[in-house]
């Protein structure tokens, strides 16, 4: 069984249930003994955490001798130093009418058992936090296949919430192969064509393995609950979801099977405790081409205008991204250049989530994000939403957008991710938005990630990190300087661009032309090979470049 709980638990699930939070925030780095006797009164500790550079000691927040719902406190001591650092994610409990329960306990087990599954069990009373508080008890139910918490008010008998907080089976379903039919088709000719189930496409579906599910013939598991209303939700007895696109429960079960495999690969680096939880998605409720996550209610919207959003799971896995830094930085986002990083690094979970599963050609290059999506408003060849390999230059190239601003922060996280490899690059990104604050700029944010990358790699990694960020402008070190955009140079010179030399059989360089991992060309007298997907690149590049030096020719 795998309890639905939800840690950092900072907001409460149900929204009819108001909660202010004290602080989100991080404060100052202080040391182990003063942090222990600085903690304030009114905690309970409930438990330690291991990550790779920290251990975390977590607290929840009490009342009147009761648990406050869904409240946290957490010190972070770093391993090597000793500085412990503190997350207050303390609720604000305002009046609170009744600290003694009219309804008693058995009454409460009776009103769990009529709503939820399983035999009632463990039973304690806890506050409801909020301007005007509430008492009440909470009441776990739990069967062979199911674990539910329900929410009992205290004064009147009336229940507030019943939360599934299981999940155990295995189930099927069908998605589409790859990161998206484009992709795995490799045919860039594709349309939506209103959710039609046309020949073309009949090549790009799968069968896949839907683990973790709780075993309640729906797509609600382990690491993800498919949260739309029950007229639409998918619902299979013997968890069998095999649907195609014309079908409304088609885009619920690639979610499902996107964001499960997200939190698995985690979970696979080490790291345990980045948004480990059921994350609450919909689909097809919104009927504009947009997606978002909403912090507050802590849930995934897919819209469904043009090509349904989550059929492409470049698209599904970018907002998975904000989830996930939500889920480690309380209140992230706020300023311009945070947010930004918020887009950047959706844009790289997408790319880095592609990677072991798609088709990495120059047709569909994996830097190019939600190539099956923008088939229904992009005007560029191959068809994008962003990429992560442009080449722009903080601040020059500063729109005040966050989604154009992000490319910069992708860039950096893909040259990163190109010199030091995926899981490696992916810790690092990882353990460093821990770090991370809700106001974080470009510049701290980048110093916390090289200082981390040395942490986790060594001086090697740390290289590469510091030339991915100074590359984009974000620190100082080697980089190419200002980008194009701000000062635009004219094409090579003849001086500055020789012919490929006597002896060079390889073609020499051309500036127009994409080169993917393999391709050859001479330069200067010099034979070059390209690591990966590039376009308009001159060689040589540094150690951490496109292209590697193969020496003469």
């Amino acid at each position: 069984m795998y309890p639905r709980v939800r840690t950092p638990l900072w907001r409460v699930r149900n929204t009819a249930i108001g909660v202010t939070v004290l602080g989100l925030v991080a404060v100052a780095a202080v040391s182990a003994a003063t942090a222990a006797n600085a903690a304030p009164g009114g905690l309970e500790r409930i438990g330690v955490r291991e990550s790779l550079l920290a251990t975390y000691t977590w607290y929840r927040q009490t009342y009147a001798g009761h648990p406050v719902l869904d409240t946290f406190y957490v010190e972070r001591k770093d391993r090597k130093t000793g500085v412990v650092t503190v997350q207050d994610g303390r609720a604000k409990v305002g009046e609170l009418p009744r600290t003694v329960a009219v309804v008693g306990k058995a009454a409460a087990l009776g009103a769990a058992q009529k709503r939820a599954p399983g035999t009632p069990g463990a039973t304690e009373l806890v506050v409801i936090p909020g301007a005007t508080a509430k008492l009440a008890w909470s009441v776990q139910s739990n069967s062979p296949s199911t674990a539910y918490r329900t929410l009992v008010d205290a004064s009147s008998g009336a229940v507030v919430e019943v939360r599934n907080e299981a999940a155990q089976a295995d189930g099927t379903g069908t998605v589409f192969a790859g990161s998206n039919p484009v992709n795995s088709l490799q045919d860039i000719t594709l349309k939506d064509q209103n959710d039609t189930n046309y020949a073309q496409l009949q090549k790009a579906y799968e069968k896949v393995t839907l683990p973790r599910l709780n075993g309640d013939g729906t797509l609600r598991g382990q690491f993800a609950y498919d949260a739309n209303p029950d007229d639409v939700l998918a619902r299979s007895p013997g968890n069998a979801f095999n649907y195609d696109r014309s079908n409304v429960n088609f885009e619920q079960v690639m979610a499902y099977h996107a964001i499960t495999s997200a939190q698995a690969y985690i979970q696979s680096l080490g790291l345990t405790n980045i948004n480990n939880e059921p994350q609450d998605y919909t689909t097809d409720l919104l009927a504009a081409d947009n997606s978002f996550f909403n912090p507050d209610l802590d849930l995934i919207t897919y819209g469904s205008g043009g090509v349904d959003d989550a059929e492409d799971r470049e698209i599904i896995w970018h907002e998975y991204g904000h989830a996930i830094q939500y889920s480690q930085i309380p209140g992230w986002g706020a300023g311009a250049e945070p947010r930004a990083m918020g887009e950047g690094f959706g844009d790289y979970w997408a790319y880095t989530m592609s990677i072991p599963v798609s088709k990495a050609t120059a047709l569909t290059p994996l830097a190019c994000i939600g190539d099956w999506d923008s088939t229904s408003y992009s005007t560029t060849t191959p068809p994008c939403l962003r990429r992560v390999d442009g080449n722009k230059h903080y601040p020059v190239d500063m729109r005040w957008e966050e989604h154009a601003d992000g490319e910069m922060w992708s860039r950096a996280l893909f040259d990163l991710h190109n010199a030091v490899g995926r899981d490696l690059a992916n810790k690092i990104v990882l353990e460093a938005q821990f770090g991370f604050t809700p106001a974080s700029t470009f510049k701290t944010a980048a110093e916390t990630t090289i200082a981390t990358a040395k942490t986790l790699g060594g001086v090697t990694a740390e290289a590469a990190a510091t030339k991915a960020f100074s590359d984009r402008g974000f620190v100082t070190g080697p980089g190419p300087g200002p980008s194009p955009s701000a000062s635009p140079a004219p094409g090579p010179s003849p001086s500055a661009s020789p012919g490929p030399g006597p002896g060079c059989t390889a073609p020499q360089w051309d500036r127009t032309k994409v080169y993917v991992n393999g391709d050859a060309v001479s330069w200067n007298g010099r034979k070059y090979t390209a690591k990966w997907w590039t376009q308009g690149e001159q060689p040589p590049s540094s150690a951490w470049g496109v292209w590697q030096d193969n020496g003469p020719c």
